[in-house]
């Protein structure tokens, strides 16, 4: 039976250790929390999987919340026009695109938790501790393959970057959220859960998730400011009330149509905010080298850490835990050298480089056709619906998304039926 080490139990981490575990690999997972400490811990950065990653959980029998968790079938993109002297914001473009199946958010508290358990209970080695280099360096040896899912850290700082594949030296946005109870529908679709985006230019977006958490179903309210904007305001803020308080101060002024519909708000519980630490997206080299020459495969996004703009993280991170789990099964007994990480990389690399490609896009100033793209959706739902699908398969933006006179030839194809 060939060992394997996993180091990280995220969404990337635990949906490996869990798939290789099906498949009777033997399993170390190293956490640095407990799952009742993850249960009572802050709420972490919020994820929403969307149906081509939801179906890899689905095939492993992992989808344990579908059935409590809100069925998200829509993404709605609002643009905010200019701030007016007086009164409040208008949108200048609204639309609501249909996804081709359901999204779902849950609470990372509430999946990693039960994830955590289920591995336990199956069996698995689970070792509560924050491992370091020097620790790897000591355990490589043991085991036949060794993965990094830690993100960011010492441990990721092993990966190299790529820059070629890495066009910003910078966080581009500051995230802050808040999970609460009592947000009202949107008066448009009463019925209809869906991902609203607002994106006010020049200053950031707002993201509203429907989600289920601790206590069941909820929304998140994300505020992704430009780094020293008036959205970047939360590091300062003293607890979680002055967390919600600034919150919604920001929805009256920025997104006033969803301010109408969170004035009853309260958090879901003491730990439901966070402002989430800013990062630079970067891309990196798959493969590091321990100081004694053991070799460590990067997951998910500790080599590819796109910026959470676009909502794509945990998606992301389950469908590299897929392809790494196909890559590994087929690799049998034969050794995990160098050159097979790389080749298990590149397979993986070439779904996420459209993600990354998008996310990056989106993180500058828009284009006119792009700007042109949005204000079609609100007139034409085949566009809202095709914009919203890319959000699960990036890759179809690559036909119109990027190029002036393909992104019209699209929009004259759809207006002449």
């Amino acid at each position: 039976m060939r060992r394997i080490l996993i180091v990280g139990a995220g969404q990337s981490g635990l949906q490996l250790a869990l798939g290789l575990q099906s498949k009777g690999y033997d399993v170390t997972l190293l956490s640095h929390r407990t799952a009742d400490e993850v249960r009572s811990g802050r709420i972490m950065a919020p994820q929403c999987l969307f149906p081509a990653a939801l179906r890899h959980e689905r095939e492993l029998g992992l989808d344990f919340w579908t059935a409590r968790a809100p069925r998200i079938e829509g993404l709605g993109v609002s643009v905010a026009g200019p701030e007016p002297a007086t009164g409040g914001r208008t949108r200048v473009v609204d639309w609501l695109g249909r996804l081709d199946g359901c999204a779902q958010s849950v609470d990372r508290r509430v999946k990693t938790a039960g994830w955590l358990d289920t591995f336990a209970e199956r069996g698995g080695r689970l070792v509560i501790h924050a491992a370091t280099v020097s620790d790897l360096d000591v355990l490589a040896g043991r085991y036949d393959l060794v993965l990094a899912a830690v993100g960011r850290g010492e441990l990721a700082s092993l990966f190299g970057r790529d820059a070629d594949r890495s066009p910003h030296s910078a966080p581009r946005r500051a995230l802050a959220v808040a999970c609460v109870h009592g947000l009202g529908p949107r008066p448009e679709h009463p019925g209809l859960d869906a991902v609203r985006c607002t994106l006010v230019p020049g200053v950031g977006e707002l993201f509203v998730v429907p989600t289920l958490t601790l206590s069941g179903r909820a929304d998140l309210l994300l505020w992704a400011g430009l780094p020293g904007g008036p959205l970047d305001v939360f590091r300062e803020t003293t607890g979680p009330s002055e967390h919600l308080a600034r919150t919604l101060e920001l929805l009256e002024r920025f997104a006033p149509w969803e301010y109408a519909r969170a004035t009853e708000v309260e958090l879901t519980d003491a730990n439901a905010t966070l402002a989430v630490g800013r990062h630079a997206p970067t891309v990196r080299h798959p493969v590091a080298r321990l100081p004694s020459g053991g070799l460590v495969l990067g997951v998910a996004d500790t080599v590819v850490a796109d910026d959470p703009v676009t909502g794509q993280g945990a998606g992301s991170a389950a469908k590299c835990a897929a392809s790494y789990l196909a890559s590994i099964v087929e690799r049998g007994e034969r050794p995990f050298d160098e050159a097979w990480m790389r080749t298990a990389f590149d397979r993986h690399w070439e779904s996420a480089r459209h993600t990354t490609r998008w996310t990056n896009a989106m993180l500058d100033s828009w284009p006119e056709h792009v700007l042109d793209l949005m204000t079609a959706a609100a007139t034409h739902q085949p566009v809202a619906d095709r914009l919203a699908r890319g959000v699960d398969d990036p890759s179809d933006l690559e036909d119109f998304f990027y190029d002036a006179e393909r992104a019209a030839a699209y929009v004259s194809s759809v207006a002449e039926g």
